[in-house]
């Protein structure tokens, strides 16, 4: 691919990606990834993918408001996922491409399973610790491997019955400092190279500007039927590494 193409195909799939972002307040590395894995290895997509994960939820989470109350409420899931996000990134760093397209597509398939059929039993108050532990770990697992967390995270979120603004705030909140050990194990790894911090620095504007133009379709589009196609497109996109993976 040359490199005027392999530019394109970023801020194609970095504009995707803010705008699912913008619409729904989660899918961004679920897309990006899913986009950038049609023409790069997982690994770099993954080190690409670090500024504009880090700084949308950053963006994200300061646009909600209320900061200081939503850390204290989900201080536990955050603490599970960062430190579980931090030993996997370590403990995987090196597998098989293989194996890693075949985890990223297990996780965006999850991630269309628990949004289609919304499978998240009701969470009493006197066990919301415990389920936030769980799903922050088995988030942390799923994105120190992958990058992708929201399955879990979701499921616990729809099981407590969360509100829309506060669900944005929470996902903006858990996913910004999920990303911290996530970049720090790549940067740790060496996988952080001066190419792969300039094109991550670089598709912050398309990213930002799916962002705003996700923020306003919000507000006209129907987010239902949004969410239907996005999902539709995850299924595929899906299935299609999970066929790289163990079929070439």
């Amino acid at each position: 691919m040359d490199q005027f193409t392999l530019i394109t195909s970023l801020a194609f799939a970095f504009l995707i990606a803010g705008m699912v972002k913008g619409t729904v307040g989660l899918g961004l590395p679920t897309t990006a990834l899913g986009l950038m894995t049609l023409f790069l290895d997982p690994r770099t997509a993954i080190s690409i993918l670090m500024f504009p994960l880090f700084f949308s939820n950053a963006w994200q989470m300061y646009r909600g408001g209320d900061i200081i109350l939503t850390a204290r409420r989900y201080l536990p899931m955050a603490i599970c996922l960062a430190f579980f996000v931090w030993i996997f990134v370590n403990i995987t760093i090196g597998v098989a491409d293989w194996i890693l397209m075949a985890a990223l597509g297990f996780s965006i398939l999850l991630f269309v399973v628990v949004n289609v059929t919304n499978i998240a039993p009701n969470i009493p108050n006197r066990f919301d610790m415990p389920a936030q532990c769980i799903a922050g770990i088995a988030g942390g697992i799923m994105g120190g491997l992958t990058s992708v967390w929201a399955p879990p995270l979701v499921i616990y979120l729809t099981a407590r019955q969360t509100p829309k603004d506060e669900f944005v705030r929470a996902t903006g909140l858990i996913f910004f400092l999920g990303s911290i050990p996530l970049a720090a194990g790549y940067i740790r790894a060496g996988l952080m190279t001066s190419e792969t911090i300039t094109a991550s620095t670089l598709v912050l504007i398309p990213t930002f500007a799916g962002f705003w133009i996700g923020e306003r379709l919000r507000h006209t589009l129907s987010e239902h039927a949004f969410k239907k196609i996005v999902l539709i497109v995850f299924f595929l996109v899906g299935l299609n590494l999970l066929r790289r993976a163990f079929f070439g």
